[in-house]
């Protein structure tokens, strides 16, 4: 499909710019892990999986960064082109320098537009390209203006590089004189230094006096405001944020693209969800995670961590009514699974329902109290790799003389327990055994 699909495209109330292919391959998580790149593969893997989640801008390298993004170039959009009688069309935005050399190659990749920057602060100013503001500005348009003559329907931006730290006036000089020529304006807080407030009265101002150009955000989470800078963004009007899966990127990364959509679902922004599969939320990030040789960290809100207990107190509550201690719908992000863990903060209660519900025991509450101190005292001499819920049966096996009822082999796998939660009367918990303790697994 030729790139005047743009043209024709009606933007959603939000569209997500995923810049995980370019932003995310700077995260040190990739060599932390000994990985250092995406392969061609992961990267197709990622681009369909975004696709099927309803992205349909997704930002990549300049392909003059190396001979091997100039090859995925072309396997990525051969997975798009796959795609598009499914989901439509997505768009393939280059990051490209202000520079006719980074420009020439992405329309050479076949670009669907491209995303130019240049850094606009005084400090990008005196240490990067030692630019004057009325030079880029001049430079700037001169390409776009180019880019516009022999190229009309590409999609362009112009993004003034750390603009959080560029006066406003500084950058009203440059955006000025480019208004007339590019579809959306960036405001990347390239080194995480903005504030919802400062967010807030930025995108109003660029909002004020450029009506008629759309705005895009990228937040670093230097500070650890990307996530409510992005949603503050929003709130403001903005139309465009980048993301990426799992907020991976540069330093501490940029806002989490689930997270993102998971807090407007919270704030029942619904019109702001339009297109995007949310039920295959927490699938991509194990999906990303994986690629990353880890598991989906904890701070990641859309995460079973986010639904993981281990104090006695909470573990009681959660099996009774998992509202208890959830107190968000994270099922409607595919979350549908509950944790507890069995350790030295677990009450007896759920050793009880452990012994009794999962493995089949028969004991009353005085054995289990007895049972649940001596596992207590012990389960700090467990090595690493032991499983808690080994020693727990263990201990009720051994010491206690417990029993398990005999099911019979053929019958083994049909064994469930059932329960009601009464969050949601239509819903049915499973519980099944863990070697950390148990996974309450709601079926909706």
């Amino acid at each position: 499909m030729p790139t005047f699909a743009f043209r024709q495209y009606h933007p959603r109330p939000l569209e997500i710019i995923d810049t995980t292919l370019r932003e995310g391959q700077q995260s040190s998580l990739l060599h932390d892990h000994h990985k250092y790149f995406f392969t061609t593969q992961d990267k197709e893997e990622i681009t369909r999986a975004l696709i099927l989640y309803g992205v349909k801008f997704i930002e990549l390298f300049a392909p003059n960064v190396s001979a091997q993004e100039a090859a995925d170039w072309q396997a990525i959009k051969a997975v798009r082109d796959e795609l598009i009688l499914q989901k439509g069309y997505t768009f393939l935005l280059a990051h490209v320098r202000c520079h006719p050399a980074d420009v020439e190659a992405a329309i050479q990749a076949g670009a669907d537009g491209l995303n130019m920057y240049i850094g606009t602060s005084e400090i990008s100013r005196s240490y990067n390209h030692g630019q004057g503001l009325d030079e880029i500005a001049r430079r700037a348009r001169s390409l776009i203006e180019d880019v516009r003559r022999n190229h009309p329907h590409l999609v362009l931006r112009f993004s003034g590089e750390d603009a959080f730290r560029t006066r406003e006036a500084d950058l009203f000089r440059v955006y000025d004189q480019l208004a007339d020529c590019v579809d959306r304006f960036g405001t990347p807080d390239t080194v995480g230094v903005a504030t919802p407030a400062t967010v807030n009265h930025r995108v109003h101002a660029l909002r004020e006096r450029y009506p008629h150009v759309a705005l895009e955000g990228h937040f670093h989470d230097d500070r650890g405001f990307s996530l409510i800078n992005a949603l503050e963004a929003v709130r403001c009007g903005m139309q465009y944020v980048q993301t990426t899966l799992l907020g991976i990127g540069e330093r501490s990364g940029i806002t989490s693209m689930t997270a993102l959509l998971f807090n407007l679902f919270i704030d029942r922004e619904y019109d702001k969800l339009e297109g995007y599969h949310l039920r295959g939320s927490y699938p991509i990030n194990v999906m990303m995670a994986d690629k990353l040789r880890k598991l989906v960290p904890s701070k990641e809100p859309v995460s079973l961590t986010n639904r993981t207990h281990s104090a006695g107190v909470h573990q009681k509550a959660v099996i009774n009514s998992s509202t208890t201690y959830e107190a968000h719908p994270l099922d409607q992000f595919g979350v549908t699974e509950s944790e507890v863990l069995l350790g030295p903060l677990s009450g007896w209660n759920i050793v009880h329902y452990f012994l009794r519900e999962i493995c089949g025991f028969t004991l009353d509450e005085v054995t289990a109290k007895a049972i649940a101190a001596d596992f207590k005292q012990r389960v700090y001499r467990l090595a690493p790799g032991d499983s808690p819920a080994s020693m727990l049966i263990a201990i009720a096996e051994k010491e206690y003389g417990l029993k398990p009822i005999h099911v019979p082999e053929q019958f083994r796998n049909a064994v469930e327990q059932n329960m009601t939660d009464s969050a949601t009367s239509s819903s049915e918990i499973r519980a099944v055994p863990h070697a950390s303790g148990v996974i309450l697994r709601s079926k909706r």
